[in-house]
């Protein structure tokens, strides 16, 4: 852990022990971690944080929204057009940042 980014830090170690101690393929467990974002109301940067690892594990954007659909009448309505609008935000800012880092690229190389 460093002292600059403790609460990172940490969640990184969680998430480490979590899949080291989990028998689901890593495409399943995405798209349980999706599921149980959805469940809590889990904000953009969640979503944000586990992009990447279900990318990798072959989750599409069908996918997440199957999950949507098999977790609305457990969780709620509100609850899955509200993860719809933070998943939303969520790929924006990933493409924000993308764009950023282009720029910051292209104008090393010039």
């Amino acid at each position: 852990m460093t002292a600059e980014t403790p609460v990172l830090d940490t969640i990184a170690d969680i998430t480490a022990a979590s899949l080291e101690h989990n028998s689901l393929a890593s495409r399943e467990l995405m798209l349980v971690r999706v599921a149980a974002l959805i469940a809590v109301g889990a904000p953009p940067a969640s979503y944000l944080a586990n992009a990447a690892a279900a990318a990798d594990s072959g989750v599409t954007a069908d996918d997440i929204q199957a999950v949507m659909i098999g977790v609305a009448p457990v969780v709620g309505t509100a609850r899955v057009v509200a993860a719809g609008g933070n998943i939303l935000r969520a790929l924006g800012f990933a493409i924000a940042v993308a764009e950023a880092e282009m720029a910051d690229e292209a104008d090393a190389l010039q």
